[in-house]
């Protein structure tokens, strides 16, 4: 919602530009339908074509008029990642935001029984991914008046358990490679302070109906369903750069 609360466009994303990479999952989904209702152009991203086009399609149909795109790209790829970052800022004028939904999640029952296998996987998910779309859509973004990198993250980064060892660290990976590159736009910014903005939205977990219908007595006690997450997404463009910059912003209790 916007700042009165109805839920109608949102000012400051009308017109603007945001890809999503990891825009076929769940919270993707959520994510593209509102970006589009707040007026924006959305590019969407993922590694599941099929997936994806779907996202995309649903978007558009819930929002007519809206251009909402998408296409697969190999995030692994930093070569790749920047010719979807240039083909973007050349058809659509600018970018004004990457939101970066790539998930994953590998864990073991005890800290002795973690799989460096699980390392390796969520190395390349969590991990490379960020470095991926935060060196091909800096300059981008730093190029907009309005230009916002996000990092969705969970608490257990802050707070690792002994089953989730490499899980928590690539999360912390991800977060220090997020914060470092709000440091980089606070320096680009000077004395005037930083007019884009890097941020972390932290979750426990995220929970959508899917995953309700198929546990019906589940709590999902602390999950953030995927719409108030999306919804929070939004809000980051609601508030001043130097206010959001290199900050966590935390939709779960913080540890």
């Amino acid at each position: 919602m916007n700042g009165n609360g109805t839920g109608e466009g949102t000012g400051a994303l009308e017109g603007a530009v945001v890809a999503v990479a990891g825009a076929a999952g769940p919270a993707g989904r959520a994510t593209l339908l509102r970006l589009a209702e707040a007026g924006a152009t959305v590019v969407g991203c993922d590694a599941h074509p099929e997936r994806l086009a779907e996202a995309v399609d649903a978007a558009r149909y819930a929002h007519g008029g809206a251009t909402v795109t998408g296409e697969t790209v190999d995030l692994l790829d930093l070569d790749a990642t920047r010719d979807w970052a240039k083909r973007t800022e050349a058809e659509f004028g600018r970018v004004d935001g990457l939101v970066h939904l790539v998930g994953g999640w590998r864990g073991s029952p005890t800290f002795q029984e973690t799989a460096l296998s699980d390392w390796d996987a969520l190395e390349k998910l969590l991990i490379r991914t960020v470095q991926s779309t935060s060196l091909a859509f800096q300059e981008a973004l730093e190029r907009s008046d309005r230009g916002r990198f996000l990092l969705i993250s969970a608490a257990g980064a802050s707070k690792p358990t002994a089953g989730n060892a490499a899980y928590s660290a690539a999360k912390a990976a991800a977060e220090a490679w997020t914060l470092a590159l709000g440091d980089a736009f606070r320096k680009a910014g000077g004395e005037a302070g930083p007019r884009t903005a890097s941020a972390i939205l932290v979750v426990k977990a995220l929970v959508n109906d899917a995953m309700r219908a198929e546990r019906p007595n589940a709590k999902f006690a602390g999950f953030t369903d995927v719409t108030d997450l999306a919804e929070a997404i939004a809000g980051v463009w609601d508030r001043p750069a130097p206010e959001v910059n290199g900050r966590r912003l935390w939709l779960t209790p913080q540890p």
